[in-house]
């Protein structure tokens, strides 16, 4: 890929006039009765999801897990070939979560960016830079770092130790590396956290979750605006997975799909441009 991570985040951002990235959770029980014991169920689904809303995303984000735990493994490669082919232009995330060093981070990345080509993974940094080397040195492709995660439990560690807190070292460190294929999760369920690590890493991209299914509304949305751009007033991707993929039941999902999908973009227009006034 000639371009970076980087790049074309930005270019989605600019073409869609959107933050939002929609989550592709698939769970075999609660998807339409219709489809959910076809062998290629979690593709059917997801793909529909992704027509359904495509113009109205910056992004996508499957969770590897909920492929893997299916032994559905195709269906994520499918799904990945499919995005790009039909939409090309539109970023795909792959939530793993990866963390390791050595000749095992090698083998992750090469899984993620080689067998699925997704266009950027979340990586877990609690093993250092050594965890996230491997992953970067796939040009163009991105690595998205766990900063400060949207759970109830993660200040627990991450906010540790008090005077220097480990989701600060995590932001400040990857803003140092200077380069334009890193970007970092940071929760919106926790504003002020969001805020300081803005100003740690002011060009950094953030994923943020906790909107939607997680209990981010409106007033968590105008926080992450109003604090958690960057200093080109973007650098957010708002995710949301069961909220918009879950709308619906029956075989109109993918309606319902889309219309959560439009009020949700909507609300975080608002959130923007609220703050641009």
């Amino acid at each position: 890929m000639a371009e970076s991570f980087g790049q074309r985040l930005r270019q989605s951002w600019a073409r869609s006039d959107s933050a939002l990235c929609v989550g592709l959770d698939p769970v075999r029980e609660r998807l339409p009765s219709h489809i959910s014991q076809a062998p290629d169920a979690l593709l059917h689904f997801c793909r529909e999801v992704v027509d359904a809303t495509a113009d109205l995303v910056c992004a996508f984000k499957p969770n590897i897990a909920f492929f893997n735990a299916e032994g559905a493994e195709e269906d994520l490669e499918r799904l990945i070939d499919h995005i790009h082919a039909a939409h090309p232009g539109i970023p795909v995330i792959v939530d793993a979560k990866r963390g390791d060093v050595g000749s095992t981070a090698r083998m992750y990345a090469r899984e993620l960016f080689e067998r699925y080509n997704t266009d950027a993974a979340t990586v877990n940094p609690w093993q250092g830079w050594d965890s996230i080397a491997a992953f970067s040195e796939h040009k163009g492709r991105g690595v998205v770092v766990l900063c400060h995660t949207s759970n109830p439990t993660s200040a627990w560690l991450q906010e540790q130790p008090q005077h220097d807190p480990a989701y600060l070292k995590v932001a400040r460190e990857m803003q140092s590396r200077d380069v334009d294929n890193l970007a970092l999760v940071v929760g919106a369920t926790f504003p002020e956290q969001l805020a300081e690590v803005r100003r740690a890493a002011p060009t950094l991209p953030f994923l943020v979750p906790g909107v939607g299914a997680q209990g981010g509304g409106a007033d968590e949305l105008r926080q992450v605006f109003a604090s958690g751009v960057d200093e080109n007033g973007q650098g957010i991707v708002v995710n949301a997975s069961r909220s918009v993929i879950y709308a619906g039941t029956g075989k109109a999902y993918a309606t319902a799909a889309r219309q959560a999908a439009q009020d949700l973009r909507d609300q975080i227009r608002r959130a923007r441009d609220r703050r641009q006034t």
